[in-house]
Formats: C-alpha cells, sequence, structure tokens
C-alpha cells in the first residue's frame, strides 16, 4: 500500500504495479487518465471511443508494467505510446469515416500540443502551427504528432496522395519561414 502516492513519481508506481501493487495502479491512473484520454480523443476524436482506448490502454498498462523501462524514456512517453498505438489501430480498422478533416475537438486542459509551451521553441512552433489553416494543421498534426503516414492520410480523407504531400510540404515550409529558418 502506498503511504503518499503524490510524493511518488510515475517511474516507482509503474515499477510498484509490476509487482501486482493495486493502490500503485489506481494512483497511476488518478494521475493519468485525463491526460490519456486527452491522447485517445485527439485520434478517435469520439468520447466513447476515447474513452474505450484509454481504458484498454490501461489494461496494458497493468499487464505490461514489468516491460517499463526507465532508461528507455519517462513513464509518462510510455503510457502515451501505448495509448496512442491503440488509438491509431483502432482508427485505421474504423475506416475513411471516422475522422473529418476540419473538426478539432474541444480538449481544453489537455490539448496534446500543450506540451509545446514548455519553452520558448516550443512556444514558437505552436503559434506557427495556429497560423496554418485548420485543414493544413490538422494533416501536420496528424502525419508528425500521430504517426499517420502520407498514404494513411489519402485513405483516410479520399484526398489523392499528391495533393497530402504537397499540403504538408507547403505548411512545414510555411512553418520553417514562421520559425525564421
Amino acid at each position: 500500500m502506498i503511504a503518499d502516492a503524490a510524493e511518488i513519481g510515475s517511474e516507482a508506481l509503474l515499477q510498484q504495479c509490476a509487482q501486482g501493487d493495486r493502490a500503485a495502479f489506481r494512483a497511476l491512473y488518478d494521475r493519468h487518465a485525463g491526460r490519456l484520454y486527452a491522447v485517445a480523443l485527439r485520434i478517435t476524436r469520439h468520447g466513447n471511443l476515447a474513452s474505450d482506448t484509454a481504458q484498454e490502454a490501461f489494461i496494458q498498462i497493468w499487464q505490461n508494467a514489468r516491460h517499463f523501462d526507465p532508461a528507455r524514456g519517462s513513464a509518462e512517453a510510455w503510457m502515451t505510446c501505448l495509448t496512442r498505438y491503440r488509438a491509431l489501430d483502432l482508427v485505421r480498422r474504423a475506416g475513411p469515416s471516422l475522422l473529418p478533416l476540419e473538426e478539432e475537438p474541444d480538449l481544453d486542459a489537455y490539448d496534446r500540443l500543450e506540451a509545446l509551451e514548455t519553452d520558448a521553441d516550443g512556444r514558437a512552433l505552436r503559434q506557427c502551427l495556429e497560423r496554418l489553416e485548420p485543414s493544413r494543421r490538422r494533416l501536420v498534426t496528424m502525419a508528425f504528432v500521430e504517426g499517420f503516414s502520407h498514404a494513411e492520410l489519402a485513405a483516410q480523407f479520399v484526398i489523392p496522395l499528391g495533393t497530402i504531400k504537397s499540403s504538408i510540404r507547403r505548411s512545414l515550409a510555411s512553418l520553417r519561414e514562421c520559425l525564421g529558418g
């Protein structure tokens, strides 16, 4: 049993989960459920699918906690990757009708790009991303944050592959120019 979970790092909580500590798992869930749900929501764009994805991710976290290696990255990154892969698999199985290109989900404080606010370079990139038109920003985000390939984006939005590639290339050029490089 954990005395004060707030003082224990997520890496330590994962190690305790690997030993079967349910209280550590509960503390890990309480600490990260909102953020992992937001990651799933950003990818699936449907609340119920995001909930299912986050739940499946936490099951996978519990079952695979012993495989977490703090030398390879943070606990947050490991859990985010598990959630992200689950959500991407769900989206790929669902097919092209799942993601509308123009709509952005309302993620409030759990925006995936919120992490860019932690340093000056990140803030500059976020400001430049916000200058892109929404459809181009969505393509760049899906390609570079959510891991979709150009071919997957073309299939997802029923847009020719060349159009996807040129749109992303133009968007990256705009970002480079905005960032002064």
